[in-house]
């Protein structure tokens, strides 16, 4: 019977097979990473597998968990400081997040909160509560940042595999551009700007996002926004009512 740590080979780890499944993923795809063709990359039998992982899923969630502990640690902010550390924060999570092409699919299909998930999420949090953000506002601007405190940016129109329909420049049947003259202005405006791009410019649409968002938070909290003053719900009066 084959041994599960061939002689000369660093002994099998539930790391050392969430490092091998990332590689594996990086150089073919998450859907080629099943537990046999791990078990091959790794030079054993896949049921030595089985001591590291329970499935599939238990090895998807754990290679999610090996990318947010590779996200740097920042610096220990001033005291009131909290833009810099969370913009550093979360620009730091993108770039591993976008280094891997399948990272980005598997973090928005995850539904278990690990205790690395919680564990980076509670580290967000900090930075906002010590620099005296309130909790009720702290909830709220954590479920405004969204999938955005994983380094990702939604997009309308992503195709199953995680790409954003822009970046395909899919178009169902053929469109008159006469029909859309706002969108052509804005495709001519950006086509200028930047010649010979295929597409938009991700990073710089993300950092944009991220900044406008920010500057929000910053004046809910100057202003000293509570949920219990939140007008949802509450009919609006009309302009002649208001005069």
């Amino acid at each position: 019977m084959p041994r599960s740590t061939p002689s000369g080979k660093e002994p099998l780890s539930r790391a050392r097979v969430l490092r091998a499944a990332i590689a594996l993923a990086d150089a073919e795809g998450i859907e080629k990473v099943s537990m046999r063709r791990l078990a091959e990359a790794l030079g054993v039998v896949p049921m030595a597998l089985y001591k590291h992982v329970a499935d599939k899923d238990d090895l998807v969630d754990g290679m999610v968990d090996t990318l947010i502990g590779d996200v740097p640690p920042v610096a220990e902010p001033r005291p009131g400081k909290w833009r810099a550390p969370v913009r550093e924060t979360i620009s730091g999570t993108r770039d591993v997040i976008t280094s891997h092409p399948w990272a980005r699919r598997a973090f928005e299909t995850r539904t278990l909160r690990t205790p690395a998930v919680l564990g980076y999420m509670e580290r967000l949090s900090q930075i906002f509560l010590r620099a005296g953000f309130s909790a009720d506002l702290t909830h709220h601007v954590m479920h405004l940042l969204g999938a955005r405190i994983w380094g990702i940016s939604p997009e309308l129109f992503t195709a199953p595999d995680g790409v954003p329909m822009a970046q395909r420049r899919v178009t169902s049947g053929t469109p008159d551009p006469a029909d859309y003259p706002g969108i052509m202005a804005i495709a001519a405006d950006a086509a200028a700007r930047r010649p010979g791009a295929a597409s938009c410019d991700e990073d710089a649409e993300f950092d944009f996002a991220l900044e406008v968002i920010l500057d929000g938070i910053a004046r809910l909290r100057r202003t000293g926004w509570d949920s219990g003053r939140s007008t949802r719900g509450q009919r609006v009066p009309s302009r002649s009512s208001r005069n």
